[in-house]
């Protein structure tokens, strides 16, 4: 994962991109809605640490693309895992749990990899086949 380098008041800004869309999602539509998400966050390419998903999506075409198009490493989380965030997510959803094993994807994956103090900036947004949301977490900028 790549280390952020925005400064905000004195501390680093990490964003973490979590992705989940349907199986063969067109790339611009995850690039394009990605975009979005990012421009709404207030935070610049920069900050972007990664791409994050669930294991079920490694492979999907869209996914690959926002990779490649932020050059950016993705990172996937079982359902398991990503289950574990459920308290924290602003729209959990019964219908995802029952198709995946976990209340949310796009919301879960930005939330853990971002990290345990990360916050949803970006909630679940989302286009006809693709969900995007960011989380952001902040670290204490070391003075020497």
């Amino acid at each position: 994962m790549r280390l952020a380098t925005t400064n905000r008041g004195g501390r680093i800004s990490l964003l973490a991109l979590g992705v989940g869309c349907e199986r063969g999602a067109e790339a611009a539509e995850a690039i394009g809605l990605a975009e979005r998400a990012l421009q709404e966050s207030g935070f610049g390419l920069d900050a972007l640490g990664g791409i994050f998903s669930l294991d079920r999506k490694r492979g999907e075409p869209a996914i690959q693309a926002l990779a490649e198009h932020f050059r950016r490493e993705i990172v996937f989380f079982d359902a398991r895992r990503l289950e574990k965030e459920t308290p924290r997510l602003q729209n959990p959803s019964e219908a995802v749990y029952r198709a995946v094993g976990c209340h949310g994807v796009a919301e879960g994956a930005a939330l853990a990899g971002a990290g345990p103090d990360a916050r949803l900036v970006v909630p679940k947004m989302r286009s006809e086949h693709v969900t995007v949301a960011i989380a952001v977490s902040y670290v204490a900028r070391v003075q020497f």
